[in-house]
């Protein structure tokens, strides 16, 4: 790893800010570099109120939904939610279809399915309306490039509004309203909501006409927060507050189908990563095994015990899906060796027979193992699909423009994108993605970085400071976990490899005759020759505790050592 060093805020800012506050000036100094510059800041970074968010009547053609959607409830029109089959998309469709049904019977769900249908707005999806009297489609975290798909729909008959983060294409939809905070031509104050998020603007400006207060939609917040940590969007400004108090439900008073969910993890109380960690995944497992319809029905479901059912059977899902990922990896990466293709700018693999459900989990493994732009490809139909993970810095789908000739379709990310081609278009693709990547790329950029918000002393580390850190969550971009790095540490004598083959690395370690501090390395177990024999070492690291038979205390979390 490249570690790079945070510039440090100017040594003024950080002695006025620590004085107005009568914090730590280590504490100002990571204050600083989230933004926060003075006390009514500090105050809503720490103690985030729901009525910070946004009036929801400032996205562009909020009024038109709201109107059109009011219309149809009025007049008993039927509905039908329709949504991407990840976090992001099952939850928008849980969470907007479980509000209109509190007051509104004629309401439906549709996920398309991610093998006969493919990602987005479908033909079929809307044909399905059609045969089905539904006058009405709101599409949520998918849709704003859904130009032809809208046109059809307009043809039969059917209405659209549009709940998609998206950037839009240079077209939007004909549809009664098209809510994305990324259109060129809205003025809302955050741009970086999720799919679920926008959703919630939504509901929360049908109810603000209802009469209802910001209160009333707490109870939706767990579903924001889950599609919040699953889609890795920015948690600033009021994605922070929407997870902030959706964790906060989550850990007090969860709907039923995450009650099933953390029963089976026995985990006390969940934070932003364990969502992304072991949430999300759940929930995903359906849309890659089986149907994305599974993931709503178990996030929607009131009855405890048919909620467990529906655990259950995502659970095993889940199992199933890590073993796919676990062997399709393997094969991935036998190919790039047997290919004779680790020292190029990229990853660019293929089996017909890999399951289209994990193509986009084992482009990131790979990217784990050779950190370059990776895209992973299947047959789906008479084509070939792929999922594309990028690297810190570079933008994959910008990438992706520069070969769109030979693709079929794409859409996506800086970071992560999926795309159809022509089989014969393959090996003409694979070159010409090489060779995009080569001519652009930063060499920087190939190799990982780690951000250091600050160097520290040990004996900054105390018990009173990880206190304020934890407060400083929940964490994610734009406001990620503060990591320290420390020179000339040695270890006490300590050090051993620890777990399965010794992957990992415990050590006790103490710098200039300071009191030792525990720390663990996850996957540092390889550096062990690095800190034997007391040989002086630096360390990048955040703070965490450690639970060992009911004991708490505070350890150093390595992230590197050199």
């Amino acid at each position: 790893m490249r570690w790079t060093l945070k510039p440090n805020p100017r040594l003024d800012d950080i002695q006025k800010l620590s004085q107005e506050l009568q914090v730590d000036p280590l504490v100002a100094q990571l204050l600083l570099q989230r933004g926060v510059t003075n006390y009514e800041e500090a105050k809503k970074f720490f103690r985030p109120q729901l009525n910070d968010l946004h009036d929801p009547f400032l996205m562009k053609d909020m009024d038109k939904a709201v109107h059109r959607i009011e219309k149809a409830l009025d007049q008993g029109e039927n509905i039908l939610i329709y949504g991407d089959y990840d976090v992001d998309g099952t939850t928008s469709v849980a969470l907007l279809s479980s509000f209109l049904l509190e007051n509104h019977p004629q309401v439906a769900t549709y996920i398309p399915d991610r093998y006969t249908e493919g990602y987005g707005v479908s033909l079929q999806g809307i044909d399905f309306a059609a045969d089905n009297d539904f006058s009405l489609i709101i599409a949520l975290d998918c849709g704003v490039k859904a130009v032809e798909q809208v046109a059809y729909a307009k043809e039969l008959g059917i209405d659209f509004i549009i709940c998609d983060h998206h950037r839009p294409g240079p077209n939007l939809p004909e549809a009664v309203a098209v809510l994305d905070p990324k259109r060129e031509d809205c003025k809302y104050l955050y741009k970086e909501l999720c799919g679920c998020g926008v959703g919630f603007k939504l509901i929360q400006a049908l109810s603000k006409n209802q009469g209802k207060t910001i209160e009333d939609l707490t109870p939706y917040l767990d579903l924001v927060a889950t599609a919040i940590g699953a889609d890795i969007v920015p948690i600033t400004g009021e994605n922070r507050v929407l997870a902030y108090f959706g964790l906060e439900v989550i850990n007090s008073d969860p709907r039923t189908g995450f009650k099933a969910i953390i029963e089976q993890i026995k985990k006390r109380t969940l934070t932003i990563t364990d969502v992304v960690f072991i949430i999300a995944p759940r929930i995903n497992a359906a849309g890659r095994m089986k149907h994305g319809d599974h993931a709503v029905q178990l996030l929607v479901e009131k009855d405890l015990a048919s909620a467990r059912q529906w655990a259950q059977e995502i659970e095993q899902f889940n199992t199933d899906r890590r073993q796919l990922d676990k062997e399709i990896t393997e094969k991935a990466l036998l190919q790039i060796k047997e290919n004779g293709e680790e020292e190029r700018f990229t990853s660019v693999v293929y089996d017909k027979n890999w399951h289209k459900g994990v193509i986009g989990i084992v482009a990131s493994r790979l990217t784990e193992t050779y950190y370059r732009p990776t895209l992973v490809f299947t047959k789906s139909g008479d084509k070939l699909a792929a999922s594309a993970r990028s690297v810190k810095g570079f933008d994959v789908y910008q990438a992706l423009e520069g070969c769109s000739d030979c693709l079929e379709q794409f859409g996506g990310h800086k970071y992560a994108a999926g795309l159809t081609l022509l089989e014969e278009q393959y090996e003409t693709f694979k070159s010409q993605f090489e060779k995009v990547v080569s001519e652009t790329i930063d060499p920087r950029l190939l190799e990982p970085e780690q951000l250091i918000d600050a160097q520290v002393e040990l004996s900054q580390i105390t018990p009173k400071l990880y206190r304020i850190l934890k407060q400083f969550a929940p964490f994610g971009p734009g406001n990620m976990t503060p990591v320290f790095m420390a020179n000339d540490v040695q270890d006490t004598g300590f050090g051993k490899g620890v777990g399965e083959d010794e992957k990992h690395l415990k050590l006790s370690i103490s710098q200039r005759r300071s009191s030792p501090k525990m720390a663990i390395g996850f996957n540092l177990g390889d550096q062990i020759d690095k800190i034997k024999n007391k040989k002086p070492f630096d360390i990048a690291f955040s703070v965490d505790e450690n639970e060992w038979n009911g004991n708490i205390s505070l350890q150093l979390k390595l992230r590197d050592i050199r």
